[in-house]
């Protein structure tokens, strides 16, 4: 933990100073040796993340394709009018391409409009509190997970999802098995990709999910041989509901029933450190939807100059509302696996496929609401 806490500092020190340079050296022509400097910080990098190449010519590819990224980082914080930070991560050395066809899934393309789900119908309109975050409420959101090769991120979406409602209705505390999702997958997609509401229909069939203590993730798994009647289920849905495309009725949802599943445009999340992305339709095309996650939370935050003010005489800076959402690329990415994008936009596309699992409470004596800690 030392040693990685000193590189990621070291590579911020380092990749200010070396962003604006090779951004620059980019747009004209070739610019002759590569400074020391970027040497240095691909070495921390390749420490880092444990990357290693298999011949010199691969090396040069990817010292290339990291100076590039780089620049992309600088660009970004540029054009960035939220808090977020941009640099170094671990898809440094990945090209755009690559990056989305490893971690992607297929765009939706109007697909869940054909499923038997119901849209929900709004009746638990209230008012929305402030601030909201699930992970403050014991036992409610399971650890971050690391989906690695497998595009799998639809399937642990959708399990994150049913397990917090079972938490928060039964009290009781569950991790479910997303590797059951993969192997049982009605599509029979698995790691090619999927939908979340492919894995709801797969519970659904399968009368519910083993827990994943009994069914664990197996990442070079591509066998697809369905073990779902081997083990005893830990939870199970009634139903899946697809929320209204609007952000006050999904954080209303939010706040009052728990986490969702949405699929957002995942372009920036190559390139995220920290804070709240507040992307445009042009920056992060809200209809090219391609990568799962769970809504966990909703707050506000300081903008980070005082350029965006709201009056320059107070010289207060303007409050920019958010959404905290939970990914499965490992506690080293983001906010220690989690990450922020503005609310009240549609940033990435958040309202377009907000997804829930339908869990029913325990019939025993009403026990108090659990409610969504500020």
């Amino acid at each position: 933990m030392t040693l990685t806490v000193h590189l990621s500092c070291f590579l911020v020190l380092l990749v200010a100073g070396l962003a604006q340079d090779i951004k620059g050296s980019l747009r004209g022509q070739d610019p002759g040796p590569r400074p020391l400097k970027l040497k240095e910080v691909f070495t921390l990098f390749q420490i880092q993340y444990n990357r290693s190449y298999s011949n010199p010519a691969e090396y040069a590819h990817r010292l290339d394709i990291f100076a590039r990224n780089l620049a992309q980082a600088q660009r970004l914080q540029e054009e960035d009018l939220g808090t977020a930070e941009f640099g170094v991560t671990p898809f440094s050395d990945l090209t755009e391409e690559e990056f989305g066809q490893l971690y992607g899934h297929p765009r939706a393309a109007g697909r869940a409009l054909n499923v038997d789900g119901k849209v929900g119908s709004g009746e638990w309109a209230q008012s929305v509190p402030r601030s909201c975050d699930w992970r403050k409420a014991a036992g409610v959101i399971s650890p971050i997970k690391d989906q690695k090769s497998c595009k799998c991120c639809w399937a642990i979406a959708a399990a994150g999802n049913i397990e917090s409602l079972w938490n928060i209705k039964h009290r009781q505390s569950v991790e479910v098995s997303f590797q059951e999702l993969l192997d049982c997958d009605r599509c029979g997609d698995g790691c090619s990709g999927g939908f979340v509401w492919d894995a709801y229909m797969t519970v659904l069939n399968y009368s519910g999910l083993a827990s994943e203590k009994d069914y664990p993730y197996q990442e070079n798994s591509r066998t697809h041989k369905c073990q779902a009647k081997k083990y005893q289920k830990v939870a199970w849905i009634e139903d899946f509901i697809m929320l209204p495309r609007g952000e006050l009725g999904m954080a209303q949802y939010l706040a009052t029933e728990g986490p969702i599943t949405v699929t957002i445009n995942m372009k920036l999340l190559q390139n995220y450190q920290r804070g709240v992305i507040e992307a445009t339709p042009i920056t992060c095309d809200p209809q090219q939807v391609d990568h799962s996650v769970l809504l966990v939370g909703f707050g506000k935050s300081k903008s980070k100059e005082e350029k965006w003010a709201v009056s320059s005489q107070s010289h207060t800076r303007r409050s920019i509302p958010y959404w905290i959402l939970k990914n499965s690329w490992g506690v080293n990415w983001g906010e220690e696996g989690y990450f922020r994008l503005h609310r009240g936009s549609n940033a990435c596309g958040i309202t377009k496929y907000p997804y829930t699992a339908q869990v029913t409470k325990p019939v025993k004596k009403q026990q108090q609401r659990v409610t969504c800690p500020p």
